[in-house]
């Protein structure tokens, strides 16, 4: 197998584990409202509404943010072909071990009719 073609089946993958393929929202748009989802998962945690969550998982997904917001990267962004493989691969990592947490969010939001306009305030 070519290495082009092993990116792309990589790529693939990651995708894959990202999104719902099922689902009438972009790709984009699940993973917007999932990192939107957590920023305000970490908002109400640290407002003190929200404690359902392990201190470690809290941690870990605010290293991730962290990770793909700053530009230093274990493989530079300009590569073209693999610059992005690192973030897309983390970001493959991070939806898939924190959907259970997400889910569980969600569900405490929802219970209590979460007004999402407070998203700008801690």
């Amino acid at each position: 197998m070519t290495k082009p073609l092993k990116l792309g089946v990589l790529l693939t993958s990651a995708y894959g584990k990202l999104v719902d393929t099922d689902s009438k929202q972009s790709g984009f748009d699940q993973l917007k409202e999932f990192m939107f989802t957590f920023i305000r998962l970490i908002k109400a945690y640290f407002r003190g509404d929200y404690r359902q969550v392990a201190n470690k998982s809290l941690l870990i997904g605010v290293a991730v943010l962290l990770y793909l917001v700053t530009p230093l990267d274990i493989i530079p962004d300009f590569i073209p072909g693999i610059g992005l493989l690192d973030d897309i691969s983390l970001m493959a990592w991070f939806v898939d071990a924190f959907q259970k947490e997400i889910t569980r969010f969600k569900e405490w939001e929802a219970d209590r009719n979460f007004d999402h306009s407070r998203i700008g305030t801690f």
